[in-house]
């Protein structure tokens, strides 16, 4: 789906997607370009993001299954930010992040 994030961007003027998974550099650059964000929902917590819907509407591509576009309408869904508007990612700055704390924390062995 990343090589047509920038076109449905583009097409909907949605404000934000949400999923599982990393989204990779042109998704990204889409996503920066529209001032959008992208929702992870965490892994294993199906239930409780289930629990947060409160509606769900295909708007899109509805031959394409669980691929469609939907519009949910949700309340107390338990998500991160994992790429903001400005096009930051935690998959790029969360690695840098526990690397140096891993390096501050190092222990000599003797």
């Amino acid at each position: 789906m990343d090589k047509f994030t920038d076109y449905i961007l583009d097409q909907t003027g949605l404000a934000g997607m949400i999923g599982k998974a990393e989204r990779g550099p042109v998704a990204v650059d889409a996503i920066k370009k529209h001032g959008a964000v992208y929702l992870m929902a965490v892994g294993g917590a199906a239930y409780l993001v289930s629990q947060a819907v409160t509606k769900a509407e295909v708007v899109a591509f509805e031959d394409l299954g669980m691929e469609a576009i939907y519009a949910f309408t949700v309340k107390d869904m338990p998500v991160s930010v994992a790429v903001d508007s400005q096009g930051e990612s935690v998959h790029v700055t969360g690695p840098q992040v526990w690397k140096a704390q891993i390096e501050e924390q190092a222990l000599e062995l003797i």
